[in-house]
């Protein structure tokens, strides 16, 4: 070994006699000694350890920012594309969320729709077990359940229409003959459209029965 190299060695630097903030010279380095970065220039400085986090917090946020309900209709929709595709049918999808739930519909491009009732069904059935599926496919994705409302071909605003009508005419005949009325049961969808109608009109309605056969009693007084 050379003298430079013994001097060398024999200047090396213990690491814990080094003050905060303090230069070091190549030489000790050289000799093998483990020297802590400079603390605003190293390569683990505190600017450079901090960057990679704050920005996976950074995206974190931002996923925490979106609306579950808005992400729903976003899969939901993704799923009813392929549907399609594999149907070689044609339609538009369009989202829209209120009052707390998210709201699906399928039209053509041209307006018509006759392409589209394969989807709908007799009386909506087909319709029906659709929108469980494709809730299914959100409960997939997200480990939370959807009470997404699928329309397609505009069946369920037609629907909605004829149960207005009919809620109305019960109410009618509700006032006049002051006997609770029953209705023909329907879908949880469809008794809470008569259920806003009836209340409207300022009479009382409550559902009762179970399972396919629970329908809605319209009745003057609760």
């Amino acid at each position: 070994m050379s003298n430079n190299q013994n001097e060398t060695a024999g200047e090396a630097i213990e690491v814990e006699d080094l003050e905060p903030g303090q230069e070091v010279d190549a030489a000790a380095v050289a000799a093998g000694v483990d020297v802590p970065a400079d603390p605003e220039n190293g390569p683990e400085s505190d600017s450079g350890r901090d960057s990679a986090p704050a920005d996976a917090a950074g995206a974190e946020n931002q996923d925490d920012d979106v609306d579950p309900l808005v992400e729903e209709g976003e899969i939901a929709a993704d799923y009813l594309e392929e549907l399609l595709d594999l149907a070689d049918l044609d339609g538009d999808i369009d989202i829209e969320v209120r009052n707390g739930r998210t709201y699906l519909s399928v039209l053509n491009e041209e307006g018509t729709s006759e392409d589209l009732e394969i989807l709908v069904g007799r009386d909506g059935e087909v319709l029906d077990s659709l929108q469980e599926l494709v809730r299914l496919a959100v409960l997939a994705a997200t480990e939370h359940r959807s009470r997404l409302v699928l329309d397609i071909a505009g069946h369920r605003n037609q629907r909605a229409g004829k149960l207005k009508d009919l809620a109305l005419e019960a109410v009618d005949k509700a006032r006049s003959t002051g006997e609770p009325v029953h209705l023909d049961p329907l879908s949880p969808y469809e008794r809470k459209i008569v259920h806003d109608v009836v209340a409207e009109a300022g009479l009382h309605s409550e559902s009762e029965g179970e399972g396919a056969g629970r329908h809605i009693v319209i009745s003057v007084e609760g």
